[in-house]
């Protein structure tokens, strides 16, 4: 990037200057001009001669610095921060004689501006706010390097390294973390699953419910018409006596059903002219009710 030659001559010289480089031309020692990329000559004058002093590159160049300091809650972390820097076109002659080593003195500025805001965030904090760091070095170092005629184009975090053991342990406290986040989810997923079972069983009683109520008035409207009717086309009965008839016939239907069923256990009834009219007013009084519950007449 930057090299110095002292060339002496007694006559006439032709040179070329690379690309993207500027030649720094001294007559005596002194500075006298800069020589820009292509075909140059030196004279002498009355057996004075000029010299090429150096070159100076032109091109943009980065320079990784890597910093350790310690954060606020006292881990020490390993900062890598890329600067990239280029001469200033207007200060060639600045940045060729005021510095002698400019990386070392970019470093330097580094070292200082990390040193002085890092101390002062947290480790995680420092993760999210590296660019905030970031553009205090930049800043630092354009005010402290335009001295010197060098321009800071930007300062980049490139990399932040804690401690391997810090590091482990954030992971661990990342990884508890998730697997709490999980668990939390999936209980909660259960949750869900419990309320809706709770609400579908709810909903099937509900209607097993309202279907059964449906079923007992549907018999009861049944045997409201059955009685009406037949007492409609016998005379010289009434109601009670119709009742008495479809009971008793309902009665010896279930004992048929129960003995032609190989699958049913073995079942005491009462099998008495008593039992048959206690079954009877058994279910006279259901009827009472469901009278009084559904406003039959």
């Amino acid at each position: 990037a930057r090299t110095h030659t002292h060339t002496r001559v007694t006559m006439g010289l032709c040179y070329t200057v690379p690309q993207a480089s500027v030649a720094v031309v001294e007559r005596f020692g002194k500075f006298q001009a800069l020589h820009q990329p292509g075909l140059n000559c030196l004279w002498c004058c009355c057996g004075f001669g000029d010299a090429v002093a150096g070159y100076e590159s032109l091109k943009l160049r980065q320079l990784d610095v890597r910093v350790e300091t310690k954060s606020k809650d006292n881990v020490f972390i390993v900062m890598v921060v890329s600067v990239q820097y280029q001469v200033d076109r207007t200060k060639i002659e600045t940045a060729h004689y005021r510095l002698s080593n400019v990386e070392q003195q970019i470093t330097a500025y580094v070292f200082d501006a990390v040193r002085a805001s890092v101390p002062k965030i947290n480790l995680d904090d420092v993760f999210e706010q590296k660019d905030e760091i970031a553009r205090t070095v930049r800043e630092e170092l354009a005010g402290q390097m335009d001295e010197f005629g060098f321009q800071i184009h930007q300062a980049l975090v490139t990399d932040i390294e804690p401690d391997p053991n810090v590091k482990k342990a954030m992971n661990e406290i990342n990884a508890a973390r998730r697997l709490r986040d999980a668990a939390t989810d999936r209980a909660e997923a259960e949750k869900i699953l419990v309320v809706k079972a709770a609400e579908a069983d709810a909903e099937s009683k509900y209607l097993s419910g309202t279907g059964v109520a449906r079923q007992r008035k549907a018999i009861v409207d049944g045997l409201r018409e059955s009685v009406m009717a037949f007492s409609d086309s016998v005379e010289g009965t009434n109601a009670k006596d119709v009742m008495d008839l479809v009971l008793l016939t309902q009665y010896f239907d279930t004992l048929k059903d129960i003995g032609a069923n190989s699958k049913t256990n073995i079942a005491f009834i009462p099998h008495t002219p008593d039992a048959v009219t206690s079954l009877r007013e058994q279910v006279h009084s259901g009827f009472m009710t469901g009278k009084e519950t559904f406003g039959f007449q």
